[in-house]
């Protein structure tokens, strides 16, 4: 389960996970920002905010995972991946290597400053 505000005029979606990722998050997700996408052409930014990565419910929710980074990593302009420790801090240094956007990690109590840097041009 993902815990998510769309912040529409800012073009910034901050998502929380909450419990092992399903299928139908991302599903949710890309329903949130496709039309947005659609009529800007790029989200701003997407902020991942959480402690630690909670994993896949299933091989199917891994796949799904897969395939929004994969339709939508083009058009998603910056992600501040938002934590302290494991995969999601090491997240910038993989992503360089397969997304388009700029990706930059903030500690966990970082959220404020990172959503100002999603926001700057």
């Amino acid at each position: 389960m993902i815990k998510h505000e769309f912040r529409k005029n800012d073009g910034i979606l901050i998502i929380e996970p909450q419990s092992s990722l399903q299928a139908s998050d991302f599903d949710m997700l890309s329903n949130i920002i496709d039309p947005y996408i659609q009529e800007n052409s790029k989200l701003n930014g997407l902020v991942i905010h959480t402690e630690s990565f909670p994993g896949w419910q299933d091989f199917g929710a891994m796949l799904a995972h897969i395939k929004f980074v994969k339709d939508h990593h083009a058009h998603i302009r910056k992600v501040a991946a938002v934590a302290d420790e494991g995969i999601i801090a090491i997240l910038p240094t993989i992503a360089d290597r397969f997304v388009k956007a700029d990706v930059r990690h903030f500690g966990a109590d970082d959220l404020d400053s990172a959503i100002e840097w999603v926001k700057q041009d």
